[in-house]
């Protein structure tokens, strides 16, 4: 069984670092502006989905499967009047990346089926959410490709 729980730990880290390096693709052509000004009057800006996914990521698994303490702000993750810069925000996302990372690598096979209870979770183990979270980023990956499209062709009509 050594090679599943290889495979696991392989796969799962390359999902993060795909969905992850999508995301910095995705923001490198939008200035500070455009990366916390929404485009729509509705919605989320891209950089309030940054701001969602780490803090996200930092919940279900930082504090709950890791735990690292982190406290979790949920609706300042999409309202906070003084966010960071747009580099500061993709540099907390990559710090939470690599946490991901490590504790992906540090789980036992014992420990993928550990029960797992958090506000908000719908799971029973720790796989399972951990694999909830990326399909939830990668979710949010294709809100931020509507928003990035939309940034273009407001750019392209000026």
């Amino acid at each position: 069984m050594p090679e599943l729980q290889e495979t696991l730990g392989s796969v799962l880290a390359s999902r993060y670092l795909a969905n992850a390096a999508r995301v910095y693709e995705l923001a490198a052509p939008l200035s500070n502006f455009q990366f916390w000004k929404k485009p729509f009057r509705y919605g989320n800006s891209f950089g309030h989905l940054v701001l969602h996914l780490t803090g996200n990521l930092n919940y279900y698994i930082g504090a709950q499967i890791a735990n690292t303490g982190y406290v979790r702000d949920r609706p300042r993750e999409f309202n906070d009047p003084n966010p960071p810069l747009k580099e500061e925000a993709l540099q907390r996302l990559h710090e939470t990346i690599a946490m991901v990372i490590a504790t992906v690598g540090k789980q036992s096979p014992e420990d993928w089926s550990a029960d797992y209870h958090a506000v908000g979770a719908n799971c029973n183990n720790r796989l399972d959410m951990i694999i909830q979270c990326a399909a939830h980023m990668q979710h949010h990956i294709g809100q931020m490709i509507y928003l990035v499209s939309e940034w273009q062709r407001q750019s392209a009509a000026e």
